[in-house]
């Protein structure tokens, strides 16, 4: 993998990271139960953790960790709907949401893996998306994921009940 690849691949890592620290965040922030609220925190402080340790690699490979994704917004499509989930102020809406964040989170991770990362930079981007995988696991399994009572947010903002 070129230096260019290299280094754009973990931009867009970085940006899907810090995007998510920053829906987690949101959503403890607005979350009712407070063991939704407490896993979003944690979630949020791993997802800082990650980008400064992504931050760290594209510094060692030489990179600049300010340059923009391929695809600009790219990394916000995962929480495109948090604004419609937060006004609905519904617990199972915000789950949603985290649970769409994550899926996006994951597929640009599976898309980093595919390429020939080195190895040192294959192992990080391999452990944080094993603890992608835990974290979407966690909050699948969450105790506001059995309240959501079936919560859908269109793309456009809509809601309904099914």
């Amino acid at each position: 993998m070129s230096h260019r690849f290299l280094s754009v691949a973990l931009n867009e890592l970085l940006s899907v990271t810090r995007t998510g620290e920053r829906g987690f965040r949101t959503c403890a922030e607005h979350v009712a139960s407070s063991s939704l609220r407490e896993l979003f925190s944690a979630i949020a402080d791993r997802r800082r953790s990650a980008a400064a340790e992504l931050r760290e690699l594209i510094d060692r490979c030489g990179g600049d960790p300010g340059i923009r994704c391929v695809i600009p917004g790219a990394a916000r499509r995962g929480w495109v709907n948090l604004h419609a989930a937060l006004k609905l102020n519904d617990d199972g809406a915000l789950v949603d949401e985290c649970e769409r964040g994550e899926d996006h989170a994951l597929e640009v991770y599976r898309n980093a893996l595919d390429d020939h990362l080195p190895e040192y930079v294959r192992q990080v981007v391999l452990r944080q998306f094993e603890d992608l995988m835990n974290d979407r696991q966690q909050i699948r399994m969450s105790p506001g994921e059995a309240a959501a009572g079936g919560t859908v947010i269109t793309s456009y903002g809509e809601h309904a009940r099914q």
